[in-house]
This record gives C-alpha cells, sequence and structure tokens, in this order.
C-alpha cells in the first residue's frame, strides 16, 4: 500500500485549526477526503492531541446509520466533547444527514468543539450550503492527485522514467489516490474508475435530479467528455443528440449538465471578456475532474494529446486556486485560459508542440493581442526551445510548470 501526502491540503487544514469556524472540504467522490481528515488526525496526534478528542464518523458507514437523525448526531457528538480541552470532529458525506445544520449550528455553540465536514455534492457545497451556514464556513475544494502528487508517490522504478512517460501512466491509470495507493494495474484502474462513475452518475446525479431517462444522462455526459475544451451550449447538445435520432429538450440537457456539474464530475468554464473586463454568461466550455475517467469511456486518439494537456492545466489552474475562465478576444479570438488570483488576471495558451514556426505563429497571437502587462504563458510538451520569450509571452514545458510548486 502506497500512501501520497497531500501537502497543500494538509496545511490548510492546520491554518484553520482552532477556528471557532465550520471547516469544509468539498470534492469529487473518492478524491481522498477521507484520507485527508485520517492524516490530519495523525498530525493532530502528533502534536499533543490525545486520541480521545478526536470523533471521526462516515455516513456512508452503516455502523454510523443510527447517526443519520440529526439531533442523535448532536447528542452521539456532545457526550464526546472533552470538557477542558479541543474535541476535533470531524463529519464525512454529511449531506447524507437531512437538516445537518441544525445539529452543526449547535456544535458551533461549544467552545471545545472544532469541526470538519465533508461532501461530495456541489449543490451541499455551493448555493445550499452558503444559506445553511452562512458567514460561519470557510471551505476547501479538493481534487484528486495532481501531477506533482502522483510522481511524488511513484515507486523506486517508476521514478527514473522520463517525465513525459510518467505523464503517459498518469493519464492512464488516473488521479483518484485509491488507484495509486494500492498499485492497481490497469484493468483493476479501469473497474475502479467505472464503479466511481456509476456512483456519481446513479447517486448524485440520477435520484437528486430524479433522471427517468439514464441512458440519455448517459449520452449526454460522453458528448461532453468527446467535447472537452469546445464551445457548447444546452441547445447545441439538443441539436446533436436530434441528428442521432435521440431527441431531447434543451432545458432538460441544460438540468443534466446542472447535475454532471453539482457532482464534481465535470467544471463548467465561462467566457471572460479580456477587452471589456466582464464575464459572459453564454456558451460555455466544459472539462473534466479525471482525464483518464474520460480515456475509459471515449475512443481518443493522438490528436487528443492537445485537448487532454489542456484539462489538465485547467485542474491546476485550480488546484492554485485561480478562478478560471476562458478568454474572449473580439468576435473570434480566443486564448485557452485566464486565471485570476487576487484580482490579478495571468493568461495562458496550451498546445502540444510549438516547433512548427506555422503553429508557434498562430499560439502565439492571441496572447499578443492582449495589451496589458499582466504575465502571458505558452504551455507545451515541447523540450528543445522548452523555455523561451516571445514578446513578453513565456513558453515552459507543461510538465516543467505542473511541478513547479513540489519542486
Amino acid at each position: 500500500m502506497l500512501y501520497i501526502e497531500r501537502k497543500e491540503y494538509l496545511n490548510w487544514l492546520v491554518r484553520h485549526r482552532d477556528r471557532q469556524i465550520v471547516k469544509v472540504v468539498s470534492g469529487v467522490r473518492r478524491c481522498g477526503k477521507s484520507t485527508l481528515f485520517a492524516m490530519f488526525g495523525q498530525y493532530l496526534q502528533e502534536h499533543s492531541v490525545a486520541r480521545e478528542q478526536i470523533v471521526s464518523i462516515n455516513f456512508e458507514d452503516l455502523v454510523h446509520e443510527n447517526l443519520l437523525d440529526y439531533r442523535e448526531l448532536y447528542r452521539y457528538v456532545v457526550a464526546r466533547l472533552a470538557p477542558d480541552r479541543k474535541t476535533y470532529v470531524f463529519l464525512d458525506e454529511i449531506q447524507h444527514v437531512p437538516m445537518f445544520q441544525k445539529a452543526v449550528d449547535s456544535l458551533l455553540l461549544k467552545e471545545n468543539c472544532d469541526l470538519y465536514l465533508t461532501g461530495s455534492n456541489a449543490y451541499f457545497m455551493s448555493g445550499e450550503l452558503a444559506t445553511l451556514l452562512t458567514g460561519r464556513y470557510v471551505e476547501l475544494e479538493m481534487l484528486p492527485l495532481s501531477f506533482g502528487e502522483f510522481c511524488s508517490g511513484l515507486d523506486e522504478e517508476r521514478r527514473t522514467l522520463s517525465r513525459n512517460e510518467k505523464l503517459d501512466i498518469y493519464i492512464s491509470l488516473g488521479s483518484f489516490p485509491y488507484v495509486h495507493k494500492y498499485r492497481l494495474g490497469a484493468e483493476e484502474a479501469r473497474e475502479y474508475m467505472r464503479a466511481v462513475y456509476e456512483g456519481i452518475l446513479l447517486n448524485d446525479i440520477v435520484k437528486r435530479f430524479r433522471v427517468a431517462d439514464v441512458n440519455m444522462l448517459e449520452d449526454v455526459t460522453l458528448f461532453l467528455m468527446h467535447n472537452i475544451g469546445n464551445r457548447t451550449s444546452p441547445a447545441g447538445i439538443a441539436n446533436a443528440m436530434s441528428s442521432r435520432g435521440r431527441k431531447i429538450d434543451p432545458k432538460t440537457v441544460d438540468r443534466y449538465l446542472r447535475g454532471l456539474t453539482e457532482g464534481l464530475l465535470f467544471f463548467q468554464t465561462r467566457r471572460y471578456n479580456i477587452r471589456g473586463r466582464e464575464v459572459l454568461s453564454s456558451i460555455n466550455k466544459y472539462y473534466v475532474a479525471d482525464v483518464a475517467l474520460r480515456n475509459m469511456l471515449v475512443r481518443g486518439s493522438s490528436s487528443d494529446i492537445g485537448h487532454i494537456l489542456e484539462n489538465l492545466v485547467y485542474l491546476e489552474l485550480r488546484r492554485r486556486g485561480y478562478q478560471v475562465f476562458v478568454g474572449q478576444l473580439g468576435a473570434d479570438g480566443e486564448v485557452d485560459f485566464v486565471a485570476i488570483l487576487d484580482g490579478r488576471p495571468e493568461y495562458y495558451q496550451v498546445a502540444a508542440t510549438t516547433l512548427s514556426e506555422d503553429v508557434l505563429v498562430r499560439e502565439l497571437a492571441p496572447l499578443q493581442r492582449i495589451r496589458d502587462n499582466y504575465p502571458k504563458f505558452l504551455l507545451t510538451l515541447d523540450t528543445v526551445f522548452a523555455d523561451s520569450e516571445y514578446s513578453g509571452v513565456q513558453k515552459k514545458n507543461v510538465l516543467s510548470w505542473m511541478l513547479e510548486r513540489d519542486d
């Protein structure tokens, strides 16, 4: 069994420790939230916290079924609070507890209770949570393993591989921690990802949205998988389905898209008018939470690597805390990503290679049309002329860029 540290997520929990506010960790199913809580529990015990000061409940475990009543949950936790010391309370997959906020509100009144929650459903983790716990929580968005975290957990034999070979394994086996924790082979990894995928569709989307036509939902999901990084809209998807003899209303497509994003299987990326400094509301792009999951469902080709890299860069920017948009330049011009942190934008263009002069000119053009002085990056897999500068645009090797923070 392999243990992979999630240092940045753990450091976030450490920073917010003992604050009289709920700490919320959200993320797609099986991205490592429960393991993160276990790691933090171990950290606490290594820093003078007794085991009896830690209360951990996973609501997907039948042993805790009686605690799905918020009153029973409250009584159970209160009975285990240390009277003269902090007790650290971890409530994993709390969305399974109806009216959980009543128990949470009461526990927040206890000065000796430090409260941590996880949930997989983005409806619970966003709009509903903001309503239920207004001003009383901080949130950490957790993603599956980054390329850097994946590389840090490789065995001695695979550590000697080239970065490109490591990338091949990463996009083949995926970024779900379980796959690498137990060193699953390709077939076992596919079986595991299939179970994760079906769990998201059936538990997080079909049940909540009361989807009657599950096959149509899967068709829409596969359409998004095929079209990561492409502009799309509910009407466009409905038209594409109709052309294949699968009639569906755009409003139904829109409901399915909400389910797929609220289940955190996909991320919707809105367009950003660079010149007008405003977010545009129509025709978005979608990126998937794990590219290997996408590759399992969609038969790709060598030309697909550009879209895969674009998806990886999108996820990495989110990991680094950026708000990420598709950059719009005039009527037709587009920059892959506008990434905004603390009000400051950065611009990113992603391509598999730009060794051809024509391709280099094409990829640089939208970045060079931007007239401000904020950072501009061209990320590629090139190792020749990998780090170059073109009139204010920094070209970098995308794998080196993804490993920067870990290095």
